[in-house]
């Protein structure tokens, strides 16, 4: 990436973003290239001698706890990217990752498809998701995900209106891959893993087909052992500078 082009891009906030979206389709979130080029935030770019460490789709009692012991015993935190559905289901494992130091983030209520709702059931979905995380862990989210990384203009107004930061992310595993392995899941990672991205796993296979979390869960000491040698901590979305990144360019070339 030019220099000119990654001041342009973390110069950009979430206003913009969400004009772009408007203007282009909300699909453009959704593509990996443009989102780190364009909208370095949005894609979780944060502190260089850093990676944010991030799960969807939980809690699952089938696998999150799995995921919870890897990172313990690596003594890694990191941000829960939570269905509101899941959390009715399984409060107390939510409540859990919230009292062990995790950060605990918004998924949706739902896992669907935001471009294809209405405003209002849009609005309803997350506010619905926010109000039971708050309920069940005791705290307020910050961030806000949504289903397949792709966001809408009344996601985006929504998000605005409730305090949450969207943030996607800049690596990730691609666990639903059929056939997918831990090494799979590892090397896909590998290619964008480097200091100041957020990394994308899975810590439930409810949306995703058979075998996925497993080849996920593989991947994570492996990940986390890289990032080790290379130097680099590995911590929540909270902890990874995003806005001091944006807030520094500005100040520099504002």
């Amino acid at each position: 990436m030019s220099r000119p082009l990654a001041v342009l891009g973390l110069a950009v906030g979430a206003t913009v973003a969400g004009a772009a979206v408007a203007q282009a389709g909300p699909g453009i979130t959704g593509l990996g290239p443009v989102r780190r080029l364009l909208f370095p935030r949005l894609a979780g770019r944060g502190d260089h001698d850093h990676v944010a460490l991030s799960f969807d789709d939980g809690p699952d009692p089938a696998s999150t706890p799995e995921f919870t012991a890897a990172l313990a015993d690596h003594g890694v935190k990191a941000t829960f990217f939570m269905l509101g559905s899941m959390v009715e289901r399984a409060p107390g494992l939510a409540a859990e990752l919230a009292a062990a130091g995790h950060e605990i983030a918004v998924h949706g209520f739902d896992h669907r498809y935001l471009p294809a709702r209405t405003a209002t059931a849009t609005r309803s979905d997350i506010r619905r998701a926010v109000d039971v995380i708050e309920r069940v862990t005791g705290s307020r989210p910050r961030f806000f995900r949504p289903p397949y990384g792709v966001l809408s203009g009344p996601a985006l107004l929504t998000a605005r209106e409730l305090g949450l930061t969207p943030v996607l992310w800049s690596a990730w595993g691609r666990e639903w891959t059929p056939g997918a392995t831990a090494d799979s899941v590892y090397a896909t990672l590998a290619r964008d893993l480097e200091g100041g991205v957020t990394v994308l796993l899975h810590d439930s296979g409810c949306t995703s087909p058979p075998g996925s979390w497993q080849a996920g869960l593989g991947a994570l000491p492996l990940l986390l052992d890289h990032c080790a040698a290379a130097g680099l901590r590995v911590g929540p979305v909270g902890e990874h500078g995003i806005r001091r990144v944006l807030a520094g360019s500005q100040s520099r070339h504002g």
